[in-house]
């Protein structure tokens, strides 16, 4: 385990894992900038699986270089900071995220509020891309 949850930090990482809606997700592009972008995302416990649009730049850039960090929104104070590295791969093996009960029961509204079926969110965000954490940093 990345991190032992019965520790504070280690708590608090799991639950932000379990709970927050939006975590940021920095790949890198071909000229060697970092892109971060917000992404919905669900962690199973080992990996963190996120949907995107097969032609995002981000799809683009992990075919290109793997390797990515995923970050929280550290609070207004910069108190709760959790930086996670890790190796992406596009899953064609995941469900479609209609699919996904856990993904689907974390953002059914948000689904609804971009004006979205589950259906129609499956096919325009059709890439799954899976993360594999291999270090979790912060404090």
């Amino acid at each position: 385990m990345l991190f032992d949850p019965s520790t504070p930090y280690g708590a608090r990482v799991e639950r932000r894992l379990s709970q927050e809606q939006v975590i940021w997700l920095t790949t890198v592009s071909h000229d060697g900038t970092p892109q971060p972008n917000p992404v919905w995302f669900q962690w199973d416990g080992e990996t963190i699986v996120i949907y995107s649009m097969p032609s995002a730049a981000k799809v683009h850039n992990i075919r290109r270089s793997p390797r990515v960090a995923l970050h929280f929104d550290s609070g207004e104070s910069g108190e709760d900071v959790v930086v996670i590295t890790g190796t992406a791969v596009l899953d064609e093996t995941a469900p479609p995220a209609h699919s996904n009960p856990a993904y689907l029961a974390k953002y059914r509204v948000g689904i609804t509020n971009i004006e979205m079926t589950p259906e129609s969110m499956s096919a325009a965000y059709n890439a799954a891309i899976r993360v594999k954490p291999d270090r979790v940093r912060g404090f």
